[in-house]
Order: structure tokens, then sequence, then C-alpha cells
């Protein structure tokens, strides 16, 4: 087993500078997520009333013949990956990166991601960024992280997310991707989506998987290896507000995710300056993410029933395997236990 992540000193050792910038990594993490599609859909909006309506304009031209590109790969620059400002997000909590097995580069893989969270912390610094230097611990391998179809409508967002390497999960980008001529490919998906989102409990591990099964017919008509990941402490960083399943606002929830593809949640964080305030900076809690070992499946373009059902529980168990192997070490009780629904 290899562990990736900076030893991390205590915050009391830590520099005023580090530990702010830090702080800032965290919040640029938050606020990009929230509101950055928000405040640039209004921003070209705006501009259109204004004397620099051209921009604008000249904009959503660009856009509309550029539409297709985040099914067609986008297009991913290195550099932003290596951004000094992902190993100060890593720091801030911390984040590690757990290596259980090798991934040889002359095979594809969908690696499915535990749990969603409110934000996939975790998941984005360990693989869209190098900041765990995922990229040195399995040379070869060309990440994919995908997100909502819906996230690719914003403009300049979309620009943003496909620079570190993301694209829409539909079935277009994804078998793009996997035919690709030259192996190790790899799609990342949080397999629980946005539904996933409202089970984001602190100290619960609630996982949407039982009839999550597009991700082995992906699986099975590339041949692509199926790989569990989970990251534990995702659901520990914000507090959040659970409504009962049968509640008229737990409704609400669904029918808005059904709408617009994401979940609305309540969630808060810390106070920038005082730790028991209220706010939206995440808490300081250490976010491990453990990369299973790989389940090899055969190629079939048209799998049955009985075949993604015996590869989906295949999954389930390798996932529920590495999530008891690893959780002590991870600060999870032994008497807590995957559930799935």
């Amino acid at each position: 087993m290899e562990v990736s992540g900076a030893s991390q000193p205590s915050v009391t050792s830590k520099t005023p500078w580090k530990h702010y910038q830090e702080i800032m990594a965290a919040y640029q993490f938050v606020f990009t997520f929230l509101f950055m599609g928000l405040f640039f859909s209004l921003l070209v909006i705006f501009l259109l009333f204004t004397s620099l309506w051209p921009i604008s304009v000249l904009y959503l031209v660009w856009l509309y013949l550029d539409w297709d590109t985040p099914n067609k790969g986008g297009r991913c620059f290195h550099w932003m990956k290596n951004l000094t400002i992902w190993k100060h997000l890593r720091d801030y909590y911390p984040i590690k990166l757990v290596k259980t097995a090798e991934l040889p580069p002359d095979q594809n893989y969908v690696v499915g991601c535990h749990p969603h969270g409110i934000m996939s912390t975790g998941i984005f610094c360990n693989f869209s960024t190098e900041g765990n230097g995922f990229s040195k611990h399995f040379p070869g391998l060309r990440i994919w992280q995908t997100g909502l179809n819906s996230l690719f409508w914003f403009p300049v967002y979309r620009d943003y997310l496909m620079s570190y390497g993301m694209c829409p999960v539909n079935r277009q980008s994804l078998d793009f991707v996997l035919s690709q001529p030259q192996l190790g490919q790899a799609v990342i998906i949080t397999i629980g989506g946005a539904h996933e989102a409202l089970y984001s409990i602190p100290g619960q591990h609630c996982l949407m998987l039982r009839d999550r099964k597009g991700f082995v017919r992906l699986a099975l008509r590339h041949r692509a290896s199926l790989l569990p990941v989970y990251s534990f402490g995702e659901n520990d960083i914000f507090r959040f507000k659970a409504f009962a399943e049968g509640s008229w606002q737990y409704r609400c929830q669904v029918i808005f995710k059904k709408l617009l593809g994401f979940s609305p949640c309540i969630f808060w964080g810390r106070g920038l300056f005082l730790a028991n305030s209220w706010g939206l900076l995440p808490f300081a809690v250490p976010i491990t993410t453990v990369v299973g070992r790989p389940i090899p499946v055969p190629r079939h373009l048209h799998p049955t029933t009985d075949e993604v059902d015996h590869y989906h529980a295949v999954y389930m168990k390798a996932l529920e395997q590495l999530f008891e192997e690893h959780k002590e070490s991870c600060g999870v009780p032994a008497s807590t236990h995957l559930t799935f629904i």
C-alpha cells in the first residue's frame, strides 16, 4: 500500500502565510463550485446591455460553434492541473491518496468513485489535479473526470472544467474517450451522482448504488476494467441538513434534481475568523481517497441483464471489501458499515 500526501504539521506549527494560503485555496474551490457558472452566465447577459456587448456576442457565437467540444474530449491544459493552489487545498484538510494496486496503462478503466459528498473535493484534488501527484503514482494513465451535462452549458465555467480534463457524463462523451486508439484511458464517474448528495451526512456512509448499473454496461462495451475508489472523510467536511424521505422538503429536492440535474442541499461549514461560527469554509477534516484493485471484465457490445448484474455484484463486493479494509485506519469506527440504497 502506497500513501501519497504531504506530511502534515499541526495548524499551530504552520506559518500564518501558509495557513492563509490553505484557507484561500479551500474558499476558492467552494466559491468556484457554487458560483462561477452563475456569475459568468449573468455577466454575459449583462454585457449585452452595455457598450461592451460585442464581447458577449462574439463569445456566444464561439460557444455555438464550440458546443460539442465537451463530448469530444474537451481540451485539457496540464499546467492547470499543476497549479500550486491544489497543493494548498490538499494541505488544508489534508487530502491523501492511497494506492493499493498497480494500474497497468495497457488497458482502460471505468473508475467508480464514492461517496459524492457535497462537492467531491477529494476526488477532484486527487484525480483532476496533481495535488497528490497522481500521474507519478499511476504513470501512463489519462484521467477524465466526468460531471453533469448541465455544467457544460454555463459560459466560461464549461471551459474552466474542460481545462482540467473534465467531460460530461453521457454516453456520447464516455464512448468517445474509451474508443481512443491509445489505451490507458480512465473515466472517473461519481456513481451516486447528485442524488447521493442528499445523503452527505457526517459520519454516515450511504451510497446510491443498487440500481446504478450504467457504468457496468459502459465497462463491458469497451472491455474497461472496473475500479472501485472510496474517499473517507468526504461527507465530514460540511454539516448537513437531511430531510426524511417522506417529507415535502425531500420531495422538493428530488423534483428539483429531476428538472435541473442537481440536488439543492442545505449545508454549512465554519466561519473565516471564528471556528465555532457559521460559514462556507469547510471543516479541516482529513480526506483519504483509497484506490482499489481493478476488476477485469470481458468485451460485450450488447451485454445481457445477467452479465451486467453479475459484474455489478462483483463490483459492490469489491467496494465493500475496500471500505472494510481501510475504514479503521481512516478514523471510521469498526462497527460502521456501508449502506447501499
